[in-house]
C-alpha cells in the first residue's frame, strides 16, 4: 500500500508539474492559475495588499526618451539669403517601456518612438542605455526595443489576459509627465473594448490613472505579472479623467514573438466579414438573435470558407469565448497564427454548429463594397506618393458612379468617417459594420494629387 501510495504521489506531481509546463517562449510566462488561487480577497480595498506587486513591477519599467530631428526654415533668412536647407531641430517625446527579458529586450508603444532618430531608456536604478528598434506592429501599437548590457535586467513574467476578470484589481505603472516608477491602482472596467472604430483592436478597459507619459508602460495584477501594455486614454482635455486602456499581454507576447522569430507580424484571419447584432440590426436583418456576430459575406478561398460558414450564420463562440462583435473576433483570433485551428460555434437557423476553421494568411488585398473594387497600395506606391496609409480605388462597376469613372478611377482613399483607411484590412472592418443605409464620409487623393471629400 505504501508503495502503491509513493508511486501514485510521484506521477501525479510529475504531471502536475511537467505536463502542463508546455510553454516553448523565450519570454517569461506565469504558471496556470486555478480558479481558487486566481481569487482575490473579497472585501474592503484594505484587504487587498499591492506593495509585492508594485515592488516587482517598478523595477521592470523603464523611462523611454525619443529623440526625432526635423528642419525648421526661417522665411524671413530664406528670402534675403536663399534656402540653406534650413536648420535641425531636436524634438523630444518620452513614453514608458517593459523590460521582457534580463538580456535587455523591452517592449513599448509604436507610437512612443515613432519616427525616432534616436532612442534613450533609464531603468528604475537611473542607469541609462541607448536602444535599438527591433520591430513594431503599428496596429496593435506595438514596439520592441534592444539595449545592449552584460548586467542581467530584471524583468516582467508575462500573466494570462484571458483569466482577468471584470472588477479585478490591477496597478498601472509609469513616467506620467516624467514622473517616474509612478504606481496607480483600479480595476478591469471591461474586456475586448475597440477605440478605433475598426474592429482591429481590442483593449482591456480600466479605471486607473494614466496619463500622458504612461504609455507603454506595465498594466499588472495583484500577483505582479504583466497582464497589459497601457497604451491610450479617453479624455476631452488629454489628461486622465476615468478611463484608460491597455494591449492585452497575450496578444502583445505573440507579437512580440512573431518579431523575434519571423522579423514580422504572423496575422491569421477568419475570413468573414459582417457586424455585431443589437435590436435594430437584428430587426433589419430579420432574425430573431440580439447577441453574436452576423456574416454578411465571407472571403472567398478563407479557412471560414473552406470550414462552411456561410452568409447569415451568426457566430456566437470561438474556443468557448463569447463573441458579440468584430472587436471579439479579432481578440480571439489575434493570439493565433495562420494553419492555427479554432473551433467556432455559429447559430445557423436557430441550430447551433461548431466547425473547426484553420485560419488562412492574412492576404486579403483587394475589396468589393457598393460597386468599387479597392486594393492595397504596394510599399513602391506609398513611398512614391509619400503615405504610409490608404487603399486604391482599382475598379467601378456600378452604374451610379460612372459619370464620376475618370475622376473616381485610381483614387486613393485616405479615410472613411474620419478614420484612416490603413489598409484593405481596415477598410473592410469599417465598412462591413455600418448600417445598411447609413452613409459614409470619404477623404480621397485623385490622380491629380488634389484632396476631395464626399459622400457616399
Amino acid at each position: 500500500m505504501v508503495s502503491l501510495l509513493s508511486g501514485a504521489t510521484t506521477l501525479g506531481a510529475y504531471k502536475l508539474v511537467f505536463d502542463n509546463d508546455t510553454n516553448t517562449s523565450a519570454l517569461s510566462v506565469a504558471a496556470p492559475q486555478s480558479a481558487m488561487t486566481r481569487n482575490v480577497s473579497i472585501g474592503a480595498p484594505e484587504s487587498v495588499d499591492f506593495t509585492s506587486a508594485a515592488d516587482q513591477a517598478v523595477h521592470t519599467v523603464v523611462h523611454v526618451k525619443n529623440t526625432t530631428y526635423r528642419s525648421a526654415s526661417n522665411p524671413l533668412m530664406e528670402y534675403f539669403y536663399g534656402s540653406r536647407g534650413g536648420q535641425q531641430q531636436a524634438q523630444i517625446g518620452t513614453g514608458s517601456g517593459v523590460i521582457i527579458t534580463a538580456d535587455g529586450y523591452i517592449v513599448t508603444n509604436n507610437h512612443v518612438i515613432q519616427d525616432a532618430s534616436e532612442l534613450e531608456v533609464t531603468l528604475n536604478d537611473n542607469k541609462t542605455y541607448k536602444a535599438k528598434l527591433v520591430g513594431t506592429d503599428s496596429k496593435m501599437d506595438i514596439a520592441l526595443l534592444k539595449v545592449e548590457t552584460k548586467d542581467k535586467l530584471p524583468y516582467a513574467t508575462f500573466g494570462n489576459s484571458d483569466d482577468i476578470k471584470v472588477g479585478e484589481w490591477v496597478l498601472a505603472v509609469g513616467n506620467p509627465y516624467n514622473l517616474t516608477s509612478t504606481v496607480t491602482a483600479g480595476i478591469v472596467s471591461a474586456k475586448a473594448r475597440n477605440l478605433a472604430k475598426d474592429g482591429l483592436q481590442s483593449f482591456i478597459q480600466t479605471d486607473a490613472a494614466v496619463n500622458p507619459g504612461n504609455s507603454g508602460g506595465a498594466l499588472v495584477n495583484t500577483r505582479g505579472e504583466l497582464i497589459g501594455i497601457n497604451t491610450m486614454i479617453s479624455s476631452m482635455t488629454g489628461s486622465y479623467v476615468g478611463y484608460s486602456f491597455a494591449v492585452p499581454s497575450n496578444i502583445t507576447r505573440k507579437i512580440i514573438e512573431d518579431i523575434m522569430e519571423y522579423g514580422n507580424v504572423q496575422r491569421g484571419i477568419l475570413g468573414v466579414q459582417g457586424g455585431e447584432l443589437n435590436s435594430m440590426s437584428s430587426k433589419e436583418l430579420g432574425v430573431n438573435e440580439t447577441q453574436g456576430f452576423y456574416v454578411n459575406s465571407v472571403v472567398d478561398k478563407s479557412g471560414a470558407q473552406k470550414a462552411g460558414i456561410k452568409k447569415g450564420d451568426i457566430i456566437v463562440k470561438i474556443d468557448n469565448r463569447v463573441i458579440n462583435g468584430f472587436a471579439d473576433i479579432n481578440a480571439a483570433v489575434v493570439t493565433k497564427r495562420p494553419n492555427d485551428v479554432v473551433k467556432v460555434e455559429v447559430n445557423r437557423n436557430g441550430s447551433v454548429i461548431m466547425m473547426p476553421v484553420t485560419l488562412s494568411k492574412n492576404e486579403i488585398n483587394s475589396f468589393v463594397y457598393d460597386g468599387l473594387e479597392l486594393e492595397d497600395l504596394s510599399a513602391a506606391e506609398k513611398k512614391q506618393l509619400k503615405l504610409n496609409y490608404g487603399v486604391r480605388i482599382k475598379e467601378i462597376t456600378d452604374e451610379q458612379y460612372m459619370p464620376y469613372y475618370d475622376d473616381l478611377k485610381d483614387g486613393i482613399i485616405l479615410s472613411i468617417n474620419n478614420v484612416k483607411a490603413q489598409d484593405i484590412e481596415t477598410v473592410s472592418g469599417i465598412l462591413s459594420q455600418k448600417d445598411k443605409n447609413q452613409r459614409v464620409r470619404v477623404e480621397m487623393l485623385t490622380k491629380n494629387r488634389q484632396v476631395v471629400r464626399f459622400i457616399m
